[in-house]
């Protein structure tokens, strides 16, 4: 597998093969922002909305590929835009396609992401996944400190209400070092 780092118009261009990775995950019960049954147009969709954030600057998109150049996960740095604010950034939409799980492929995308934050300048990165699932896993293994859970903040993809988990990680020095 390898990494890349993606801009506006390689997402463009790439956005059948990212919904099928998104609706991949969205149908495997992964609670990323969307409910079940995900179409593909509007993954797709979904998708080339976010190449302009990457145009822009505001997003930072990495995504996996397999031998065969298929697109087998992601990982994104959404990049806030207040001045007191850009000594950090979120973590956004770690996705694996379920042929691809269990490979170690989660970690090398959120390694790949802090690394790249902390060349970046970035010194403390956030994010919130649902609480008691595998990525929740992962971040604990990588380091990543528990800032609190909120009850019924997303819905599953099946509907239902469930509780996320809040998560930091220092990436560097302190703002003011």
């Amino acid at each position: 597998m390898r990494i890349e780092n993606w801009d506006g118009d390689r997402i463009r261009e790439r956005a059948d093969g990212l919904a099928a990775l998104l609706t991949d995950t969205v149908a495997s019960g992964a609670s990323v922002g969307f409910l079940a049954p995900l179409g593909h147009a509007e993954a797709v969709a979904w998708w080339r909305e976010r190449a302009d954030a990457v145009a822009t600057g505001r997003l930072a998109v990495w995504a996996a590929l397999d031998a065969t150049d298929r697109v087998t996960g992601t990982v994104g740095l959404d990049f806030p835009g207040k001045p007191n604010s850009r000594h950090r950034a979120e973590l956004v939409k770690l996705m694996v396609h379920r042929c691809a799980r269990g490979q170690g492929l989660g970690r090398r995308l959120l390694t790949t992401a802090e690394r790249s934050a902390a060349a970046d300048g970035r010194t403390l990165l956030h994010l919130d996944t649902e609480t008691g699932s595998p990525a929740e896993r992962l971040y604990r293994s990588a380091g990543w400190t528990a800032a609190g859970t909120i009850p019924d903040y997303a819905l599953s993809p099946a509907g239902e209400p469930r509780p996320t988990t809040l998560y930091y990680k220092r990436i560097g020095g302190r703002p003011e070092d």
